[in-house]
């Protein structure tokens, strides 16, 4: 290389990626108060087949001992078939799934009322389809940056239409403005005079169809532009993702469950399984996509230990994007990384998948 060729990007080395965050817009999550209006009704996706395992995992975390949901005898002798499903368990299922549209933007929740259970009880197997209706939008006299909003939200038998969760809830929603920010961009910071130099753009797509991705890798082309943002959630590691998600896979493996042997390890602590803190960031990305296929992935990496506490963020770049002529979908490449609360990458690999077209 002489000196007048430029130097290529390590986009996880410390510094560059620090200096990559701070340019990349992000793609949000949720919406706000003015997305909202009277009437609206709202399908939501995904929904959700309700299991023996989420049951029971539910109510042994929040203590509920009731032997009528734990075994077959207790639960016949109260005129059931088999354990069902627990109400609490089905509440939160039912609006678990309304948070992305609904409130994942943030603001107070005000109230729930009206919870409701009608016909019989709910089993195992059954799938869950949820949608709300905004039953009323209002100002906030107290808190200008935030409007009201109040949903009618109701969980359905998918096999027989029935409604066997509803509710009404109340929360307070940001609005867009006057509180409206850029999206977290910043201005470009200063390069350092002998590392590799960022491109001069950051390009979003935006939407999360091919289209979008091919579109927005036209507006780089020719250009010192990248096709690259930062997501908006992040997952941090307590008890569940470092040692329960393992072991549910039969993976004993002591970096994950022995605190003792651990100390004196150069992590100091357990650390969260890879596949966890991999899926974690590709989950994170795949909410802002269009996913039809998972093709498959390449040089992955794992960069430095995720332990509990941690938060898991991701950050993608967008390579390359294939119109293979198939109806239902194009072939996207990405590049995909993960990064804990100190903006410090964690994980980083290439990926390959057919991304959903936008329908005719």
């Amino acid at each position: 290389m002489t000196e007048d060729e430029p130097k290529s990007i390590d986009w996880t080395d410390s510094d560059t990626f620090a200096r990559a965050l701070e340019r990349a817009d992000t793609r949000e999550k949720g919406n706000y108060f003015e997305a909202f209006e009277e009437g609206d009704l709202i399908e939501h996706d995904p929904g959700l087949t309700l299991t023996r395992w989420g049951n029971e995992a539910w109510m042994s975390q929040t203590l509920n001992h009731d032997p009528a949901y734990w075994r077959t005898d207790a639960a016949r002798e109260r005129g059931f078939d088999e354990p069902p499903i627990h109400p609490d368990y089905l509440t939160a299922a039912t609006l678990g799934i309304t948070v992305e549209e609904l409130s994942e933007k943030g603001g107070y929740f005000l109230g729930r009322t009206d919870v409701r259970f009608p016909g019989a009880p709910v089993y195992a197997g059954t799938e869950l389809h949820v949608e709300s209706e905004v039953v009323s939008t209002a100002t906030s006299s107290s808190r200008p940056e935030y409007g009201i909003v109040t949903w009618r939200t109701r969980g359905r038998d998918a096999e027989t239409d029935e409604v066997v969760c509803s509710y009404e809830r109340t929360n307070m929603i940001p609005r867009r403005e006057p509180v409206a920010t850029d999206g977290g961009g910043a201005a470009a910071a200063e390069e350092p005079e002998n590392g590799p130099s960022l491109p001069d753009e950051f390009v979003t797509p935006d939407g999360g169809y091919f289209e979008d991705f091919l579109a927005a890798l036209e507006r780089a082309d020719d250009r010192d532009a990248a096709v690259a943002y930062r997501h908006e959630r992040g997952r941090t590691q307590g008890d569940l993702t470092v040692a329960g998600l393992p072991l549910s896979t039969l993976n004993t493996a002591k970096q994950h469950h022995n605190a003792d042997v651990m100390a004196d390890s150069p992590s100091g602590d357990i650390v969260t399984y890879g596949d966890v803190t991999r899926s974690t960031a590709l989950g994170h990305a795949r909410s802002d996509e269009r996913t039809y296929r998972e093709v498959g992935f390449d040089d992955e990496q794992f960069h430095t230990f995720v332990t509990p506490g941690d938060t898991v963020y991701a950050f993608t770049r967008v390579l390359e994007a294939e119109n293979t002529g198939r109806e239902e979908a194009g072939t996207v490449r990405f590049e995909h990384i993960a990064f804990n609360q100190d903006d410090e990458p964690v994980y980083s690999g290439t990926r390959i998948a057919e991304i959903q077209k936008r329908p005719s």
